[in-house]
């Protein structure tokens, strides 16, 4: 099909194709004539024509020295187009009725002077109102009216002013498009015109180099350039990044403003004929229409297996194509060009595939992680904030991912799945449902890993620090971004119990024995040995599990202070009962300050300094060097 759209044949301009071309034309609307008109009228038509003709001949001696016509005097230009409208129904009258007529000669040579001219003018105009027919100011019009003021060439000479004109020509459109409307009805009544009269050929060749040109150079003033494939492929990832991003801005103006003005602006000029319309648009677009999407496919294609990290360029390269693709297929909908509808198929294929291949990789690169090195204090892994950074980045994607796993869902384990996760009633039920259940599944392989990474941790309340403070994390970035949406306060409640059985559990591991260390309540009362005996054991476990905790860390202010108020409501109280009943029988012991180190109230004290990552190295026998915050005294 882009064959026959380049190979359209138009009739030679030389007097004999003119002569038996013109039994073939269609008449344009102009002044209507008796065609059963006499030889003489017809004859009369041919040197009415004469003169008005040749006043714009360069070879005239009548010749009027202005540089354009249509800018000169748009009542002139008028009366030209009406002349050679008219010339061209006589002629026809003649070849049909009258060929041995003598004028047929002259308006054959008159023909050839008008087409001259109004080739000049079509280029002139072309050329000169760049800033009219620049795609921006034709793509902008509300509206773009077929009639044009020409149409009327027969009506009475009355002078119109150059308001009347503008007002018709820009009839519904906004003042500032009025200028390109006008410029655009000056071209297309010059097309229809030199068409109609077997000089289509002249106009068509005019328009494809200057507006080649221009959309040519609206793609360059855009960044894109030719790409070569080698080149292309020895290109670092750092580069490509920024070059994808003006990509994407370059697309969109290329798209809705440079290809569908200059489609408007063809369709418009030769509304006439649609075999020159697409013949003429295959030559201007389709060439820069490839070279403007060959970038996409490049990229799906740079890698087999890209990094996971790369998707979120490949997500924003499928949605700009995406979102463009109804402007592209009105845009190019002829054959010819059909190319260029399909270069942009094939980039959304190839990166609908590369985009699945990097949500398969980013899975199993968290199954692969293996790294046994643990975070001092039981902090928030190095791979929690990246995986759930991804994972929260990716929500944010979830009509395009919803798009592509619906068409290739990736394998996971169901039955696991399904106990795990209950996805919520959303507006779009069934593309949220995919995404949500994926994301979800994304974040229990992490969770799944989680616990395999606390395992590593020798101390068993550091293995339940670790998870609190990354479960926490979790929680936390799933409340903060769309995850919240797709995962739904289910998910959310389920977890924060998750997070507080942790918490309980930790408050087990590392406190027990300080809980251990006091004696259960019962009637019977301790000597004053048993007694003395059970505040060694107590300050003993207390420092023990104060010196451990004490490097221990919580990043979470919130969760920090509500284990600190746990952990002191359980153990202050009991403290501070076996205190108050055992202190007194201790009074006549040497030493109590060492024996009885800590008073009730101080106990809270020393517990708001833990879970800041600050450990203390040692405690010796004195009150000073050990905990200080408060010693018994007489």
């Amino acid at each position: 099909m882009a064959k026959k759209a380049k190979s359209v044949l138009f009739s030679s301009s030389s007097p004999k194709s003119l002569l038996s071309s013109l039994s073939t034309f269609t008449s344009l609307p102009a002044s209507p004539l008796n065609q059963t008109s006499s030889q003489s009228m017809m004859e009369e038509t041919v040197e009415a024509a004469e003169s008005i003709i040749k006043k714009w001949d360069p070879n005239s001696p009548s010749y009027t020295k202005i540089i354009s016509l249509f800018s000169h005097s748009r009542k002139e230009a008028k009366e030209f187009i009406r002349c050679v409208r008219d010339l061209r129904r006589a002629m026809h009258f003649l070849v049909s009725q009258h060929s041995q007529s003598s004028k047929l000669v002259l308006a054959q040579k008159l023909m050839q002077i008008g087409m001259s001219r109004l080739e000049k003018e079509f280029f002139q105009i072309l050329s000169s109102n760049r800033d009219q027919l620049d795609p921006e100011s034709v793509s902008g019009q509300s509206s773009i009216s077929s009639n044009s003021e020409f149409d009327d060439v027969m009506q009475s000479d009355d002078d119109e002013d150059e308001d009347d004109e503008l007002k018709k020509a820009g009839e519904s459109i906004t003042q500032v498009e009025k200028a390109s409307a006008l410029v655009m009805s000056d071209l297309k009544v010059i097309a229809e015109t030199m068409i109609s009269c077997g000089y289509g050929k002249e106009c068509i060749k005019s328009y494809k180099l200057i507006r080649k040109s221009i959309v040519d150079e609206g793609l360059h003033l855009l960044g894109i350039e030719k790409c070569k494939i080698s080149r292309f492929n020895r290109t670092d990832w750092g580069v490509l990044e920024p070059m994808i991003k003006n990509w994407i801005k370059a697309a969109k103006i290329g798209v809705t403003t440079l290809f569908r003005g200059e489609k408007l602006l063809c369709d418009h000029v030769f509304s006439a004929s649609s075999t020159i319309r697409e013949s003429c648009f295959y030559e201007i677009a389709n060439e820069a229409g490839i070279n403007l999407f060959r970038l996409p496919e490049l990229v799906a294609n740079k890698e087999r297996k890209p990094p996971p990290e790369r998707i979120f360029k490949l997500m924003d390269l499928y949605t700009a194509i995406s979102d463009l693709w109804p402007e592209i297929e009105l845009i190019f909908h002829f054959d010819s060009v059909a190319a260029v509808k399909t270069l942009a198929l094939s980039s959304l294929k190839k990166l609908k595939g590369s985009i699945h291949t990097c949500l398969t990789e980013f899975e199993s690169t968290i199954q692969k992680d293996s790294s046994k090195a643990v975070v001092a204090g039981g902090g928030i892994h190095k791979l929690t904030r990246t995986t759930m950074s991804f994972i929260s980045s990716l929500s944010e994607y979830s009509s395009v991912l919803s798009e592509i796993l619906a068409e290739h869902p990736l394998k996971r384990n169901t039955r696991l799945l399904e106990s795990y996760f209950t996805a919520p009633i959303l507006e779009d039920e069934h593309n949220n449902h995919v995404i949500s259940v994926h994301l979800a599944w994304l974040i229990l392989v992490f969770l799944c890993k989680l616990d395999i990474k606390a395992e590593s941790y020798g101390d068993v309340s550091l293995s339940y620090l670790f998870l609190v403070n990354n479960i926490q994390f979790v929680v936390d970035t799933v409340r903060s971004s769309h995850l919240k949406n797709l995962l739904g306060d289910d998910w959310l409640i389920k977890h924060d119990a998750k997070l507080r059985s942790y918490a309980a559990n930790y408050e087990t591991a590392a406190w027990a024995n300080v809980f251990l260390s006091l004696p259960e309540k019962t009637n019977v009362t301790l000597s004053p040995e048993e007694a003395k005996t059970r505040f060694k054991r107590f300050h003993a476990a207390f420092e023990e599990a104060y010196m451990k905790q004490s490097s221990c860390v919580i990043t979470d202010v919130k969760l920090r202070d509500e284990l600190k108020v746990s952990i002191a409501k359980k153990l202050v109280p009991e403290y501070r009962e076996f205190y108050e009943k055992y202190l007194p029988t201790l009074r006549q012991e040497r030493n109590i300050e060492m024996l009885v180190r800590f008073k009730p109230d101080n106990l809270e004290n020393y517990l708001s300094d833990l879970f800041h990552g600050t450990p203390i190295l040692s405690c010796s026998s004195s009150s000073s060097s050990c905990i200080s915050l408060g010693c018994v005294r007489n």
